[in-house]
C-alpha cells in the first residue's frame, strides 16, 4: 500500500529521492539536500510522519513530495520510482536509506529473517536504483548514495542481519560504479558509526537490557570507546551525503566514506 501527498511552493531545481526520511540520518540528509538546492521526494513507511517531515522542509522555491512505502515490501521500489518520475520527470540524486533490521548474532539468524533483511537492505535498494538509473544515464548525470553501516567494513557481532544485507548492497554498488561511471553517474556509500539517532538509541537500550546495566552507562562507555569521544550528530553525516551529491564530488565514485569519529580500525 502507498499514499502520496504534496507540499509545493514554486520553481524547479535538482531532484533528490531520500529513503527513511522521517527521522535520523534520512531526515538529516533530506535537510542537507534541501538546503543545497534540491527539490525532494521523501519516502518511508509512515504517511503521517512523512507529511510532518515535508512541512518542516517546505520553503519558497522548493517542492517537497512524499510517498509512503515499506522497503521490506517487494513492491516498494516500483511505487517510489513511479511517484518520483511522475512528480518530477527526473531524479538527479538517489539516497538509499532504510531502517535497520532486528538485532541478532550470527548463530541466531533464520532463513526467513535473512530474506526480510535482504529485501530491506539489498533487494529494494538495488531495484529502486535500477529503475531510476536509465534516466540518469541518458542525461549523463546522476548520484547514487547509500547510507549503510560501519559494519560493512568491520562486522558488528550483534547485527548479523545488517552486516549481511548491507555488505551485499556494498558489493553491488561497487560493481555498479564501474558500469555507469562513463555515463556521468557516481555511486558511493556512507558508513555511519555511532550517530545520535533513534536507531542507535534503541541499540543502546538493547545492550543495557542484555547486560543488566543502565542505558546511560552503556551510552557513556560506547562514546568513550570512540576516538572522538562522543556520538556523531546526524547533520555531520548529512554533510557527507551533501558533498557526494554535489558537483564537487563528480570524480568520486565506487567508494565508501566512514563518518564514525575514527572508530574503524581497518584501512578503507
Amino acid at each position: 500500500m502507498s499514499t502520496t501527498s504534496e507540499t509545493t511552493t514554486t520553481g524547479g531545481r535538482r531532484v533528490a529521492v531520500v529513503g527513511g526520511a522521517t527521522s535520523g540520518l534520512g531526515a538529516a540528509s533530506a535537510r542537507a539536500l534541501a538546503d543545497g538546492g534540491h527539490d525532494l521526494l521523501l519516502w518511508s513507511r509512515d504517511a503521517e510522519r512523512l507529511d510532518a517531515a515535508a512541512q518542516e522542509l517546505v520553503a519558497p522555491g522548493r517542492t517537497v513530495r512524499t510517498v509512503a512505502a515499506d522497503a521490506a515490501d517487494p513492491g516498494a521500489a516500483a511505487v517510489v520510482a513511479e511517484a518520483a518520475l511522475e512528480a518530477y520527470g527526473r531524479v538527479d540524486v538517489l539516497v538509499l536509506n532504510a531502517g535497520g533490521p532486528p538485532i541478532a548474532r550470527a548463530d541466531e539468524v533464520t532463513a526467513e529473517g535473512l530474506r526480510t533483511a535482504f529485501q530491506l537492505l539489498a533487494v529494494t535498494p538495488v531495484d529502486l536504483a535500477n529503475r531510476l538509473l536509465p534516466q540518469m544515464r541518458e542525461r549523463r548525470s546522476g548520484r547514487v548514495i547509500a547510507i549503510m553501516s560501519s559494519g560493512v567494513r568491520e562486522p558488528i557481532d550483534t547485527l548479523a542481519y545488517s552486516n549481511a544485507g548491507r555488505a551485499a548492497l556494498a558489493a553491488w554498488l561497487k560493481t555498479l560504479s564501474r558500469t555507469v561511471a562513463g555515463d556521468g553517474v557516481t555511486v558511493n556509500g556512507v558508513l555511519p558509526g555511532r550517530i545520535a539517532t533513534p536507531r542507535v538509541a534503541s541499540l543502546d537500550e538493547a545492550a543495557a537490557r542484555r547486560t543488566g546495566r543502565d542505558v546511560e552507562e552503556v551510552s557513556r562507555d560506547s562514546a568513550a570507546s570512540i576516538p572522538a569521544g562522543r556520538y556523531g550528530r546526524p547533520e555531520e553525516l548529512a554533510a557527507v551525503v551533501g558533498f557526494l551529491a554535489s558537483d564537487a564530488a563528480s570524480y568520486v565514485t565506487g567508494t565508501t566514506i566512514a563518518c564514525d569519529g575514527g572508530s574503524l580500525r581497518s584501512l578503507p
